[in-house]
């Protein structure tokens, strides 16, 4: 799993959309320690959360599974551009079998699936990489062999989100109860983000960390 943070909104657009409410832009430092506070206290503390909306995030996604994707596209309030089974599956039809297991052949199955801590569900993700395979290589179209793909099969997406969005991403998939390449996907997004950003929700890591 990669993650890399693409573009973000500066600190000083939040600071600046708080303060037109009180018209009070004088007090600013242009997303300083006093803008940081500012932002923390209304954003945060006194719950005004949609004023964090006006911090964006894009990032680059890559290597997480598909059942990882499905998790992540319920949350609506953020936006998704995926890699397209349509158009990509080819760099699998190009593949040599896959089978027999063995050390040389996951190495080369790894470049396509997430693998699990569990063998047997490994090895099912490499039987259904190699039926898959077979189905391509039959000129059997992508739209429908994508339906043989496995859950573990890897993907990759540009991901946009808001600061306020992100909080409830990070709080529900941080959890323990999440899925747990889910959970680590979140520990990096946080990890990607600009160090001036993480304050907004180091509050939900502590609750975590509880």
């Amino acid at each position: 799993m990669q993650i890399e943070l693409l573009s973000y909104t500066e600190l000083n657009i939040c600071s600046h959309a708080i303060r037109t409410c009180w018209q009070s832009f004088e007090k600013g430092d242009n997303g300083g320690e006093k803008d940081k506070e500012l932002i923390d206290r209304v954003g945060n503390k006194f719950k005004h959360a949609s004023t964090l909306e006006h911090l964006h995030y894009t990032f680059y996604i890559q290597g997480i599974s598909r059942a990882c994707l499905q998790e992540l596209a319920r949350h609506r309030m953020a936006s998704l551009s995926v890699k397209s089974s349509r158009y990509t599956l080819k760099e699998l039809k190009e593949m040599e079998s896959f089978l027999p297991l063995c050390s040389e052949n996951y190495k080369r199955a790894e470049q396509f699936l997430v693998f699990t801590e569990n063998q047997a569900v490994n090895e099912a993700s490499i039987y259904a990489l190699e039926n898959l395979r077979k189905l391509l290589v039959t000129n059997i179209s992508n739209d429908l062999a994508k339906f043989a793909m496995p859950e573990s099969y890897k993907t990759e997406l540009t991901w946009s989100i808001n600061a306020r969005s992100l909080q409830n991403f990070l709080a529900l998939r941080l959890s323990k109860a999440a899925l747990w390449e889910i959970r680590e996907l979140a520990l990096n997004v946080f990890n990607a983000l600009p160090k001036e950003h993480q304050f907004i929700f180091d509050g939900i890591l502590k609750e975590e960390d509880a």
